[in-house]
């Protein structure tokens, strides 16, 4: 790992300070911002932020605003000459998309529940059918009934109540990820009065028939941490608080047992979990905790009968599955090993069933997926034909099933769902996603590859390209794409608008970075914390290696990332410009060190154990000496394209706001630098299952434009 050097430049060029912001009126005029400085002092260093000033929390700010409108015109401006290509490669995307598509039928007490498309439309439709699939649908939500009206709209969870009467649903409007939790008839169809407002979007009911359980976040941090019972036909302000998570550093979710027996509150921190049980026939019984939670141990448990399976890392890096009865359930000591650890293997989740386990994990990152007597014994692993591919659990909401339903894809197959007898291992195909238009599967070659990082670490690299044209000559553009953070593992899948750049003779690969669990736990905790570099340094040697080896063109390397995958780009680009032609970064989060040390940021808190809180000396130099925003530096940086979302709750749209404001300042070329922002959407983009298509347009032909040159 090369030595870290933390800058502590804080001289400013351009613009001085407290200079009257103006936006420009020639839309060819890139934007340039007011500066006015704010100094924040930590351990006996200052840092100067000239562009602190562009948070707005209301998003109401006029000034702010204009600036980003003013951005966004500079943006149409100087991509204009790409229009014509956005438009091709839009229409060639949504032209391969299945129009007409529906998921596969899951059955759950008593009916078949499934979501589908009708031609054009944006929203999903769910229903379902009772008793058989020839049954008469019946319609429980229309999304594009209930987003007339919205600049944005999804639909969150949603439940319906034991007696079949009762629907309860979730939807969020601002893209926010806060959402308002509705009820309506499933017999008339008719809303009731109840609204619960400020929600996760999660909602569960317990077996009374009126009593539905959800997670309220925070207003500042967006945090869920209290969770509520609500009273069928009463007001929200008479709902009962049955849990509340004080620790800010946790994430909250609900689940419920197969059986339905229990309701569970699911906590999880970086480096710990724990489990809350309510017991869903008698809602006045007191929660009790699955077992203590302890520092370094993470587990989740399943019900059956009146045992647990639980997987855990108690003793096991990369993790196993032990069994253990109800009563002893929170005695670590009593677990048994149902499957040993392995420390070659990671495994990654499982699922019972009355007679069977079905576990998917990992060995030397290649996906398995083994089904075995609950015991573990008679282990048996479920084949699939490509070299490199993503298979893992599907919908399996029952315990008493003779098939574990699967999917599976690779970079040359599309989605595909099976259903895998649980005994003779036949795989019977429900579905696979059909690619429309000119798509041969044969056309196009995926595998893996290794690449040697400066450590002498084996990054794995997934890459895939079209055979008729592509040739190993150095000659080819690159697109690769990272992530590396939260244990997050990006598996080979396909990805229908992928082949839009390879039938234009690009390579694209997946460089599967420490940060993530691609390689095991393991691999994840040596891109994390004070390791963090490591993620960076691959992602940069990948790029070198795939060159070197000619696999692409070293002069048209181009890279993309999002979220903190656009910390990824914010980092690789200051630490080795030179290396690439041309980046994207969408909602990228590259102002670390200042949103980690401001605890009313939302979603900050729990992020502390994944980067560090800098609050501890150590934590917040080892950041600064990384952090995109507080390295720009006075250097040639490649042609870049940022993207965001105005109302976007996990990187707050002021991150890429100021990052784009200071590249301006301090870069010396004259290469693009754009910044575009969805005014009506957040962290997710768009809405709408065909508009979300129009930025990853825009991307590739920044990309491809740039390859001509």
């Amino acid at each position: 790992m090369k030595k870290l050097k933390l800058s502590l430049v804080v001289m400013s060029i351009g613009l001085s300070a407290c200079s009257e912001h103006k936006v420009p009126t020639d839309p060819l005029t890139a934007p340039i911002a007011q500066k006015i400085p704010h100094k924040m002092t930590a351990h006996g260093h200052t840092r100067t932020d000239n562009y602190y000033w562009m948070r707005d929390d209301e998003r109401k700010d006029a000034k702010i605003l204009a600036h980003l409108q003013a951005e966004n015109n500079y943006a149409k401006a100087v991509l204009a000459p790409n229009q014509a290509l956005e438009q091709t490669l839009y229409d060639e995307m949504i032209g391969r998309l299945e129009k007409d598509k529906s998921s596969v039928p899951a059955y759950k007490d008593g009916y078949y529940y499934y979501s589908r498309y009708n031609a054009d439309s944006e929203y999903p439709i769910y229903a379902r059918k009772k008793g058989a699939l020839e049954a008469a649908e019946q319609l429980l939500l229309d999304g594009n009934v209930m987003a007339a009206g919205h600049e944005y709209f999804a639909i969150g969870g949603y439940d319906i109540s034991p007696d079949q009467q009762t629907l309860a649903y979730a939807t969020d409007t601002l893209s926010r990820r806060i959402y308002t939790i509705e009820f309506k008839s499933l017999d008339s169809d008719k809303k009731y009065p109840d609204k619960l407002e400020g929600t996760t979007g999660q909602v569960l009911w317990a077996n009374d028939n009126k009593s539905v359980y959800y997670i309220v976040k925070d207003k500042q941090t967006l945090l869920g941490n209290k969770v509520y019972r609500h009273t069928f036909g009463t007001e929200q302000d008479a709902d009962v608080l049955v849990y509340e998570q004080k620790d800010p550093t946790f994430y909250i979710g609900l689940g419920q047992s197969k059986d339905n027996q229990e309701i569970y509150v699911y906590q999880n921190e970086t480096t710990k979990s724990g489990m809350v049980i309510i017991n869903a026939n008698n809602v006045e019984a007191a929660v009790e905790d699955f077992t203590p939670i302890t520092e370094g141990h993470e587990f989740n448990a399943q019900k059956l009968g009146d045992h647990y399976y639980i997987h855990t890392n108690l003793d096991a890096t990369n993790f196993k599955i032990v069994k253990v009865h109800q009563s002893e359930r929170s005695d670590t000591s009593k677990w048994q090993d149902v499957i040993a650890h392995n420390p070659d293997v990671y495994i990654q989740y499982f699922n019972v069933f009355n007679n069977h386990l079905v576990r998917v994990e990992k060995e030397q990152g290649l996906q398995r997926v083994i089904i075995s007597q609950l015991d573990g014994s008679n282990a048996k692993e479920i084949k699939f034909n490509d070299e490199v591919f993503n298979a893992g659990l599907s919908t399996n909401l029952t315990l008493d099933a003779d098939a574990v339903r699967v999917y599976y894809s690779s970079p040359t197959t599309p989605t595909s769902i099976y259903d895998v007898d649980l005994n003779s291992l036949e795989k019977t195909l429900k579905k696979q996603d059909k690619v429309l238009g000119e798509f041969t599967p044969s056309d196009y070659i995926a595998k893996r590859i290794f690449i040697t990082a400066r450590d002498g670490a084996k990054v794995p690299v997934t890459i895939s390209y079209r055979n008729d044209t592509y040739k190993q000559d150095g000659s080819a553009p690159l697109y690769q794409y990272g992530y590396g953070s939260y244990g997050a593992t990006m598996d080979p899948s396909f990805v229908s608008h992928r082949l839009s750049l390879m039938d234009r003779g690009f390579i694209i690969a997946t460089a599967h970075i420490r940060g993530s669990q691609m390689l095991g736990r393991p691999w994840y905790e040596d891109g994390k914390m004070f390791n963090k570099i490591n993620t960076f340094n691959d992602f940069i040697d990948v790029t070198k290696g795939l060159t070197a080896q000619k696999y692409a063109n070293a002069d048209k390397v181009y890279a993309a990332g999002g979220s903190a995958g656009g910390l990824l780009m914010g980092a690789v680009i200051n630490d080795s410009p030179e290396l690439y032609h041309g980046v994207a970064a969408h909602v990228p989060f590259v102002d670390v060190v200042t949103t980690m040390s401001d605890a009313s940021i939302p979603l900050t808190t729990g992020e502390w154990a994944e980067w560090g809180n800098p609050e501890n000396k150590d934590s917040y130099e080892y950041m600064l000496s990384y952090s995109p925003y507080d390295q720009v530096k006075a250097i040639d940086y490649p042609n870049l394209l940022v993207t965001t979302g105005l109302h976007d709750s996990q990187v707050q749209y002021f991150e890429p706001m100021k990052w784009v404001a200071k590249l301006r300042e301090y870069k010396t070329d004259d290469n693009i630098l754009v910044f575009d922002t969805d005014m009506e959407a957040g962290h997710g983009g768009a809405s709408g299952r065909f508009k979300r298509y129009l930025q990853r347009a825009q991307e590739y032909a920044f990309f491809i434009n740039l390859s001509k040159q």
